[in-house]
């Protein structure tokens, strides 16, 4: 068939909860006249995706018992439409969640990564399906132009705009509270801590990152951004002004916010592993004014932020992230994490 209109693609599909019926399938797309289309490059996987998968978590689109996967996406443009701003060849990334219908107060405004009364949906998480496809459209409105000279690496844009997100965040609540803030700790050199390494030493921070792995490629992407790398926290004896913690591990949770003015929560606890309330912490909180904040999540001008982050850094760097490429017909190999693993992807091709 030709490049538009009707055609047969290869797409992942995943069943939440069920593992065994993960698998490539043809499906039908449809050229929609008033979204961006594009050519499925990459998909970047994260715990996410993994839990989808094995755990049940995430709704299937409606009528459906089945999902295609991955919220993080690179494509190229195919085909747009006219006075869209977008045109064949360039690359981009695909937003994550839609607003809600009704819609709520944020959604109303397009802060749908604020949506008060939790009707969104997400792609490839949440009532729609994903970016896990040969070929995926998109709204004009949710695609997000990305620098031609990033190539494969564009595939990030989406953690980097949660990122770009907690930057913003910390520096609102830092400037509210007359903080200097010239330092930060980073805990957890996974994707996400890494890009929000990156963002910080490009904001002339001096950059603190703490992870368990004791060799192997994170130690030596912390350090080749000219910041410090501890495989401990208690080895960690600068002051901080500001703290991204990406773990979820209660114990560092809490002394990231005991040592730092301003905290950004970036990973998740998970049922299984629930936070006890530290009151020691709780109370320094409330004492001291300090300042916790959340994301996961991202608005279209943190993927803006993120997009440029990334198009200001330097190649090889970014590069050093991606540890693995899983071919498409061998997608669920990418939801088991190898030891060197930082961030994989499964090519669309």
């Amino acid at each position: 068939m030709g490049d538009t209109g009707r055609r047969t693609i290869k797409a992942a599909q995943v069943v939440p909860g069920e593992p065994g019926r993960a698998g490539v399938v043809e499906r039908t797309f449809d050229e929609r006249p008033d979204e961006v289309v594009a050519e499925g490059l990459l998909a970047g996987v994260c715990g996410t995706d993994a839990e989808i998968v094995h755990d049940g978590f995430g709704e299937p689109p409606p009528g459906q018992e089945a999902v295609v996967p991955f919220h993080e996406s690179l494509g190229r443009v195919i085909s747009a439409p006219a006075g869209s701003g977008f045109e064949a060849g360039d690359l981009i990334a695909g937003v994550v969640r839609r607003p809600d219908p009704e819609p709520c107060p944020a959604c109303a405004v397009d802060a749908w990564d604020f949506c008060r009364n939790g009707r969104y949906t997400e792609r490839g998480i949440k009532g729609l399906d994903g970016y896990g496809a040969q070929r995926w459209g998109v709204p004009p409105k949710f695609a997000i132009r990305l620098d031609p000279a990033l190539g494969d690496l564009g595939v990030l844009a989406e953690p980097a705009s949660v990122v770009a997100k907690a930057w913003t965040l910390a520096r609102s609540a830092w400037e509210r509270a007359h903080v200097p803030a010239r330092s930060v700790l980073v805990t957890g050199a996974g994707p996400i801590g890494l890009l929000a390494a990156l963002l910080g030493v490009q904001r002339g921070f001096a950059v603190h990152v703490v992870d368990r792995a004791a060799d192997g490629p994170k130690p030596d992407l912390v350090r080749a951004l000219g910041a410090a790398y501890y495989p401990s926290l208690d080895r960690v004896t600068a002051e901080v002004d500001v703290a991204v913690e990406c773990t979820g591990v209660a114990p560092l949770i809490w002394e990231s916010v005991r040592r730092a003015s301003v905290t950004v929560l970036a990973g998740l606890a998970g049922e299984d592993d629930p936070v006890a309330l530290d009151p020691s912490v709780f109370d320094q909180v409330v004492l001291h004014n300090k300042a916790v904040v959340g994301t996961v999540n991202a608005g279209l001008a943190d993927y803006r932020d993120g997009a440029e982050a990334l198009a200001g850094a330097d190649r090889r760097w970014l590069a050093g992230l991606i540890t693995r490429r899983v071919p498409l017909d061998r997608f669920t190999e990418a939801l088991d994490r190898a030891a060197d693993d930082v961030k994989v992807v499964v090519d669309l091709s």
